[in-house]
């Protein structure tokens, strides 16, 4: 399908970018009084990256914040979706503002308006500052208070110029990758823990909104969540892997839509963390939690596969989600990325339509993360030919399109990533950018992706300018 393909089948407004996160590519970590988050904790234990690799320089971005910005200029990037560290803000976790640290972004934002880029902006992308992690990090409720306080005080700041807010992101992650499993930090396996995190990183969100809401509620406010279709593989039919599904589903995907969405956990979610301590659930918690939103963000990889796991029982196997048997096997599907991940674009079709049908309150959505993970080699000239990726990126768009015509109300794509990044627990070994970072001089190559997404956008623009087609 051609560049202008693809572009015919988005409408007029839809907005088109790129997406990083601080941990990822700022580098900087003792810089202008930033404290230490768990990642710079988690990135300092033996074995917990591969590589040995930290975030301590990343892609430099902290010092090259201009360069990137010009560059996603001249990409035609409308939006640039990035993270604010809360270390940078709040060194221990609290107290007043390190002006230093919010300066950065405030000039990060200033020449994103100066470039024509819309901010949007993120406010916890998984880097606790290590002192709230000290006194119990996300398991505590004090945690939640901690995040809309921080929220508040970033927003105050920046409010009159960034119009794109969202509170969390991936909140799967941070509870049950980072308490269940201990694949990232803070690198804790104790399901207890996860079961809490679950409840308070929502809890947060949702006082977060309240507070700046009450600032000012003219920008629009979101969560951004990783869902992943849930199905076992051809030709499983085992009734205790059909348990797992609806299980997983659960943890991964009606945990979080349920009580943002219709105010509850689901029943199954509650019976299951009951072994676990349960939900942490307070009065009013779930009022909160449900503070309807202008947009909802969704990073969106792949589906999630599951084979019976034999031999496991309930009470055995903690895993990423406690109290469910099932493993995921991306083998089974033929095509895969560098990550090892099948690519399942279906899935992102099936799940942003399923969110249109089964939850009418759901606001609009923007998918705000959607790569792949390739090494393709620099060829001659400099040129990093990487078809694959733009394989999978116009398939998933395909995917978007198709789902506004079967109903989602759809506003826009941003690519991951936008450099090559710090891959958590994979280091420096995954390569996600549109652009090529090389690590030892830090220069910035874009790869034959960026130039093939600049045209999707050219022609898009170009489409709705002279068809004066209607906004959605």
């Amino acid at each position: 399908m051609s560049a202008s393909d693809l572009a015919s089948r988005f409408p007029t407004g839809f907005l088109w970018g790129a997406a990083t996160s601080a941990y990822q590519i700022e580098g900087a970590v003792d810089a202008d009084g930033r404290g230490p988050s768990i990642w710079d904790t988690f990135s300092a234990r033996p074995g917990a990256v591969r590589g040995g690799d930290t975030g301590a320089v990343a892609a430099d971005h902290y010092h090259r914040s201009h360069e990137d910005v010009a560059l996603m200029a001249a990409l035609g990037h409308q939006m640039y979706r990035f993270s604010v560290a809360w270390p940078r803000i709040q060194p221990e976790g609290r107290g007043p503002v390190n002006q230093r640290g919010l300066d950065f972004y405030r000039r990060l934002v200033d020449d994103l308006l100066a470039h024509g880029i819309a901010p949007n902006l993120t406010l916890y992308h998984w880097d606790l500052p290590q002192a709230l992690q000290d006194a119990g990090g996300w398991p505590e409720r004090e945690t939640a208070y901690r995040f809309a306080e921080y929220a508040e005080l970033v927003y105050r700041e920046l409010h009159d110029r960034v119009d794109w807010w969202s509170t969390i992101n991936e909140p799967w992650c941070v509870a049950l990758l980072g308490h269940a499993s201990g694949e990232h930090a803070p690198g804790i396996q104790d399901p207890r823990s996860a079961v809490r995190a679950i409840h308070h990183t929502l809890l947060g969100h949702g006082l977060a909104v309240t507070r700046m809401r009450a600032i000012d509620p003219a920008p629009r406010q979101a969560i951004v969540l990783c869902p992943a279709p849930v199905r076992a593989a051809t030709g499983e039919t085992d009734a205790s892997l059909a348990e797992a599904v609806r299980l997983t589903d659960g943890y991964r995907n009606r945990i979080w839509l349920e009580p943002l969405f219709e105010g509850r956990y689901p029943a199954d979610m509650l019976e299951l963390a009951e072994p676990f301590g349960g939900l942490p659930v307070e009065p009013g918690d779930l009022a909160t939690i449900s503070t309807p939103l202008d947009w909802l963000g969704i990073n969106y990889y792949n589906d999630t596969i599951l084979v019976a796991d034999e031999g496991a029982s309930r009470s055995q196997r903690a895993g990423v989600h406690p109290g469910v048997i099932g493993v995921q096997d991306a083998n089974l599907i033929g095509q895969r990325t560098d990550m090892g991940w099948p690519i399942t674009p279906d899935g992102l079709r099936e799940f942003l339509v399923s969110v249109a049908r089964e939850h009418p309150t759901a606001p609009p959505m923007i998918i705000a993360e959607n790569g792949a993970a390739y090494d393709d080699p620099i060829g001659a000239g400099g040129v990093i030919d990487d078809q694959r990726r733009i394989d999978y990126l116009q398939a998933h768009l395909d995917a978007v399109a198709d789902a506004m015509e079967q109903g989602a109300d759809m506003r826009g794509y941003l690519v991951w990533s936008l450099l090559d990044n710090f891959e958590w627990a994979e280091g420096y070994g995954k390569r996600f950018g549109i652009v090529h970072v090389d690590y030892d001089t830090q220069v910035r190559t874009p790869r034959r992706s960026a130039g093939w997404y600049r045209g999707v956008i050219q022609e898009h623009a170009a489409m709705t300018a002279s068809t004066g087609q209607v906004d959605r």
